[in-house]
């Protein structure tokens, strides 16, 4: 994008976002589109994103209005090379899953109203989903049956002939077992690094690589199944019982149960109930090595949070910091907890909670609201 130094605390992103505003307000204007006065994606703790993934693309995602008929809208626009990378690839996911006919299920996109390149951005301009109740808001049953659904969407796309496999290498990225290892070894590496004083950490990661590489096969077994990498609420909105998928760029193909694993995390901290439900789902419903393969992925999506927030600390100052400290003291909890096929108790949860919600921050509080 513009010619700002890396994203590496909140003082630099906000400088980045205040610049770059001051060049896309008029450029959107004569592509026909205004922007809402509150912008929170640009708020709060969004900053850590771009501060400790350097492959990340520097992008604004953005809420606007169609002038014409004042259509509510999400623009995501960037002159990043990285960032345009990302929001071709992620256009390009979206229309091969059109046409892969090996799916069983038709996945929903909101409607693209506009992709065009102006003055070095790439703009990719789309319409806003209003949904009248969050995921979280919904009857635990209801949550249950459209977890569900989604879950099976995915797994509904399975590369198995050659023809499927060219197919998907030419759109999307792959992950098989050698790649889940290799990566959750370099966590490990990079958290002992970080913390080298953390002696129950470490044994803990250590016991989890040995876990992972001791059923490197199950974990081979069951990928080659389409599976979104960061299936959480706010990345899906719903109308009626259709699910709309927000980001298509983090659709691989991969273990089955990846996507499976990160919303289970997810849950332990904000629907406990409907964890425990979609853990008794597979356990009654699926094989004794399909439970296998989840408990794997949940091990290596806890390693994942683990080492995202303990590369935070480098980025953050004063209560951010603090509440980073504490988040890696929780998933370490969680993941304790889960390497023994056994639920975190309600007090850590509860205790983490109140520790976390008095620690953020007044624009992050706000980024939150509806959310989830």
């Amino acid at each position: 994008m513009s010619n700002t130094n890396t994203i590496d605390t909140q003082g630099t992103w906000e400088s980045f976002c205040a610049s770059e505003l001051l060049t896309i307000q008029p450029l959107l204007l004569e592509l026909g589109f205004t922007l809402e006065k509150n912008q929170p994606h640009t708020q709060g703790e969004r900053f850590l994103m771009h501060a400790v993934t350097s492959e990340s693309g520097k992008k604004l995602i953005l809420i606007g209005r169609r002038i014409s008929d004042n259509l509510r809208v999400i623009i995501k626009i960037t002159r990043d090379p990285h960032g345009i990378r990302e929001l071709v690839h992620e256009r390009t996911c979206r229309t091969v899953l059109t046409q892969i006919r090996f799916a069983y299920d038709v996945f929903f996109a909101p409607t693209e109203i506009l992709f065009t390149e102006k003055d070095g951005y790439t703009i990719s301009i789309h319409e806003f989903i209003s949904q009248e109740k969050t995921f979280l808001e919904r009857p635990l049953k209801e949550q249950f049956s459209l977890a569900i659904k989604a879950f099976k969407s995915q797994e509904g796309a399975h590369a198995t002939t050659h023809a499927h496999i060219r197919l998907v290498q030419k759109s999307f990225t792959s992950a098989h077992a050698d790649f889940y290892l290799n990566t959750f070894r370099n966590f490990c590496s990079s958290i002992q690094k970080a913390h080298p004083e953390n002696i129950r950490l470490s044994m803990l990661l250590t016991h989890a690589t040995e876990i992972l590489e001791n059923n490197r096969e199950i974990i081979e077994q069951y990928s080659g199944f389409l599976t979104h990498i960061d299936f959480v609420p706010h990345n899906f909105r719903i109308v009626g019982d259709t699910i709309y998928l927000l980001d298509h760029s983090s659709l691989r193909f991969g273990n089955k149960y990846e996507g499976w694993a990160r919303f289970l995390n997810f849950m332990v901290l904000y629907n406990k109930p409907l964890e425990e439900a979609l853990m008794a789902y597979v356990k009654e419903n699926r094989t004794p090595e399909e439970s296998l393969s989840l408990y794997l992925m949940r091990l290596y999506r806890l390693g994942e949070i683990i080492w995202y927030y303990t590369r935070t600390l480098t980025s953050s100052e004063g209560n951010l910091r603090e509440l980073n400290q504490k988040r890696i003291i929780f998933w370490t909890e969680v993941l304790t907890a889960t390497s023994k096929h056994e639920s975190v108790s309600e007090d850590i949860i509860s205790s983490y909670k109140t520790s976390r919600d008095a620690l953020r921050g007044a624009d992050e509080k706000k980024r939150q609201i509806g959310l989830h």
